[in-house]
């Protein structure tokens, strides 16, 4: 099949990893792919590179950009119409809100056959106004009924689609978001050397956190926990991956707290240092207020740490309380301090909870598993538009 996936943006994040790894794997099985990509980059750095060694056909669209631009907008779909018309495509599959809503309506002007979008997290969520909710509620119902199937990283993105009408269930299904699950595999050796790097002790617990520094995903609830945290596990240090617009900010907070002696940030690391540096974790700790499933915590779990998250979204679907770590309802920032320091206590309750952590993930996370079920869906698609 000729496919060509589009997306908003490649900065390092889970659902341009996803993307990629799609697009490497239906290439590997034959299929001819294109991926559409906006310019833009970010503190979090670029997969441009990886993009470009990838073995496909690469569009870098200079009016396709993340924030709301009606002249670049405008652009960009009569750019994307053209495009998709020229490239005859028999698959065209969307990610991100603002690709996902101008590739869609692209593609249906194009007369592409089989339009498909995933949802790796809902373009509306609480951390916005009301009126900016409902735009993208509308906007999102009009693109889903140009939408052939909508395919969901967790069964909670579907359910909120649902109950917001973008679309019927039957147009849904669940995809997991695909990762490299070879490289999380827990190992002693790299596990003693990242310590080491940072200056932690064998006999202290290290509590993870990899996100942006960035609003909602989770820092300042983090911040009202870790006080407490401190106080009870004195033996507890901390370790943020990750680099954002927020990181000065966060610094002056945690010197505020008198616990910056006791953190490490590493700033930006490339996507591939994540798995040999969460191997240096006793316990990651995802405190984010939108997230559809987040892969860090599904990494985590590949490593063998057992996980504190919040209930919201898709993460439910992976920590399962006193089976995978400990789940804490929203916002509740003493609970986020008492499920970290019960993990940070209990060595051996740690060992079983990651073990089985990585036993459920290891097979459903993984990328191959995904191409193959998206390969499938594209057939499924192509088989009904034949009768």
């Amino acid at each position: 099949m000729r496919i060509c996936q589009i997306i908003t943006r490649l900065i390092v994040g889970g659902a341009q990893e996803n993307t990629l790894l799609t697009c490497e794997g239906l290439v590997a099985r034959g299929h001819e792919v294109t991926l559409v990509a906006g310019p833009e980059t970010g503190p979090e750095g670029s997969l441009w590179l990886r993009a470009e060694r990838g073995g496909y056909e690469l569009v870098r669209l200079d009016s396709l950009r993340r924030n709301v631009q009606p002249v670049h907008d405008l652009r960009c779909l009569a750019e994307l119409r053209r495009l998709l018309r020229a490239g005859r495509f028999d698959v065209v599959h969307t990610h991100s809100s603002k690709a996902g809503i101008l590739g869609r309506w692209a593609a249906a002007q194009a007369g592409i056959p089989r339009i498909v979008h995933t949802i790796h997290g809902m373009s509306f969520n609480r951390t916005q106004s009301a009126p900016v909710r409902w735009v993208y509620r509308l906007l999102e119902r009009h693109a889903g009924r140009r939408t052939h199937a909508l395919v969901s990283v967790a069964d909670a993105m579907t359910a909120q689609a649902v109950a917001a009408g973008i679309a019927p269930a039957d147009k849904f299904c669940t995809i997991r978001s695909g990762m490299e699950t070879a490289g999380f595999a827990p190992d002693e050796a790299t596990r003693a050397a990242v310590r080491a790097e940072w200056g932690v002790g064998a006999d202290e617990v290290l509590v993870g956190t990899v996100a942006r520094l960035f609003t909602n995903k989770g820092y300042e609830d983090l911040l009202a926990a870790l006080p407490r945290v401190a106080r009870e596990c004195p033996n507890a240090r901390f370790v943020w991956v990750g680099d954002g617009a927020n990181r000065a900010d966060y610094m002056r907070e945690m010197e505020g707290l008198g616990l910056s002696d006791r953190l490490h940030l590493t700033g930006l690391v490339p996507p591939d240092e994540v798995p040999r540096l969460m191997k240096g974790f006793d316990v990651l700790v995802h405190a984010s207020r939108w997230e559809g499933l987040p892969r860090c915590v599904v990494q985590a779990l590949l490593t063998e740490v057992p996980v504190v998250s919040y209930d919201n979204d898709g993460a439910p679907e992976v920590v399962v309380a006193d089976q995978t770590g400990e789940l804490v309802r929203l916002g509740d920032t003493a609970g986020l301090a008492e499920g970290i320091i019960r993990l940070a206590g209990d060595p051996t309750r740690r060992h079983r909870l990651g073990a089985e952590g990585r036993r459920r993930c290891l097979s459903e996370f993984d990328h191959q598993r995904m191409v193959d079920q998206l390969e499938a869906l594209y057939a499924r698609l192509s088989s009904m538009a034949g009768q």
